[in-house]
């Protein structure tokens, strides 16, 4: 039971970091015009959360096919997805929330794409996803994974549906600052996927 707990959180954190609730809900209200209502972001919010989640049990159930499709080493796929979430730390460390913004003037269809795909739902989301699915041993493994998915899910949910009034209590500083700290976590947990994935290849290419 302690595993599991652990590994709940361990995967929880993860999901959250690469997710980034903070940073994205910065770049919706970017995306809207200044009169947007709370109405109104609340119906983005929840398009946008529902996208996420069916995406994600998508990629849980049909991941290891298309790896199997393709003939991907699931090694590998943690070497290139490290690969991934280190680009995203950088770009969370930089300036990158103004690279992903995309203006619009249609407010329904951003909810879906590009703010749901793939705004929160990216390249570094889905590796993560189909490397956690590798590592589950039971479908006690795979039930941890969605639990904790869903919890993230929950609060990008509310993160988005509240964003009017956390950036007027937080402020642009703080918003940023934390912006910031999860990109410095989401940088950590790339190296640890290219660094595992590395040494695990490596061993198999010498032994081989």
């Amino acid at each position: 039971m302690n595993e599991l707990w652990e590994q709940f959180l361990q995967q929880s954190i993860t999901f959250a970091a690469i997710m980034d609730p903070i940073g994205v809900s910065a770049i919706m209200l970017g995306m809207l015009p200044h009169q947007a209502t709370h109405t109104e972001v609340a119906r983005l919010a929840g398009k946008s959360t529902l996208t996420v989640v069916v995406a994600f049990f998508v990629v849980l159930f049909t991941g290891d096919a298309l790896l199997h499709f393709f003939g991907i080493d699931q090694f590998s796929l943690k070497v290139i997805g490290g690969i991934v979430l280190l680009m995203m730390a950088i770009e969370m460390l930089g300036n990158g929330e103004q690279s992903r913004m995309l203006p619009t003037d249609s407010r329904e269809e951003i909810a879906v794409i590009p703010l749901g795909i793939p705004i929160i739902f990216g390249a570094g989301l889905f590796t993560t996803i189909i490397i956690f699915k590798q590592q589950a041993q039971g479908w006690q493994d795979t039930a941890v994974t969605i639990a904790a998915f869903l919890l993230n899910a929950l609060l990008v949910y509310l993160v988005l549906r509240y964003a009017i009034a956390i950036r007027k209590w937080m402020g642009t500083t703080a918003e940023n600052v934390v912006t910031k700290l999860m990109g410095l976590i989401t940088g950590a947990i790339a190296v640890q996927f290219i660094v595992s994935g590395v040494v695990i290849l490596g061993k198999k290419y010498l032994e081989g």
